[in-house]
């Protein structure tokens, strides 16, 4: 599904992305760990296609075809999702007309005609309840006021109505208590189907008691330096990052 062969991405000028390659397939949930600034979140950025970032070299293929023309709008439309790590509040502009404004456009996009109301309220009431998000919040503007654990129901609120072929989750456990990291995880959990996969982007293990991984990647100075099973993640909890920086050296030396 997605193909990401050496790819270099910097900013302002910033080199941040030094190599990366990656092999993405449906049914697959992939954890992306890393220490602070090691490029995390900018590869969880230049997958969505934030135009900030400058694809230096290297190539991001979404089912065989190239991402790093399309606009962020053309990826989503495509069926690319980014869910942020800081998501941000859009004033004036409900819920449910976002919603179903994103829903209809990626319908056209599909050739299918936009959603009846019936069907698109029948819809926003299932996945609603999936995220446990409260009704007065699907009608307020988007995240304006939410608690920083409301924005993130209301991001997988969001991923579950779009039914993204492929969800990158920035950094969705940061700032949540445990019953919303539950909550979150739940739904992030039911909507796994063998022809959509996730990226979860985390600085902890944690999230990953609940988002069981089927690949784990450790990113260091923007290369996936290790990757392994879930196992991989505990031991990083165990040993903490400068295990890491520990074999490095002790391969450079080699």
């Amino acid at each position: 599904m997605l193909r990401i062969n050496d790819l270099h991405a910097s900013i302002e000028g910033k080199k941040i992305l030094n190599g990366i390659t990656l092999e993405v397939n449906a049914g697959e949930i992939h954890a992306i760990m890393g220490p602070n600034g090691s490029g995390k979140s900018t590869l969880a950025s230049v997958i969505a296609g934030k135009e900030e970032y400058e694809i230096e070299s290297g190539e991001i293929l979404f089912n065989n075809e190239e991402l790093t023309e399309l606009k962020p709008e053309e990826r989503a439309r495509e069926g690319v999702f980014l869910a942020f790590q800081y998501p941000v509040e859009i004033p004036g502009v409900s819920n449910i007309n976002f919603l179903r404004t994103a829903l209809n456009e990626k319908r056209a996009h599909q050739g299918l005609d936009p959603m009846a109301a019936k069907e698109f309220l029948a819809l926003v009431k299932e996945k609603a309840a999936l995220v446990q998000l409260d009704d007065k919040l699907k009608n307020r503007s988007v995240n304006e006021g939410f608690s920083g654990g409301e924005k993130k129901r209301n991001e997988i609120f969001q991923m579950a109505m779009l039914n993204p072929k492929l969800a990158v989750l920035d950094e969705t456990d940061s700032g949540l208590d445990i019953d919303a990291l539950r909550i979150v995880a739940h739904g992030v959990n039911t909507l796994k189907s063998a022809e959509n996969a996730t990226i979860v982007v985390t600085h902890y293990q944690r999230l990953l008691d609940y988002i069981v991984p089927d690949f784990v990647h450790v990113l260091y100075n923007g290369k996936i330096v290790k990757t392994g099973s879930k196992e991989l993640a505990l031991e990083l909890e165990e040993k903490g990052y400068d295990w890491i920086k520990q074999e490095l050296g002790e391969e450079i030396q080699a």
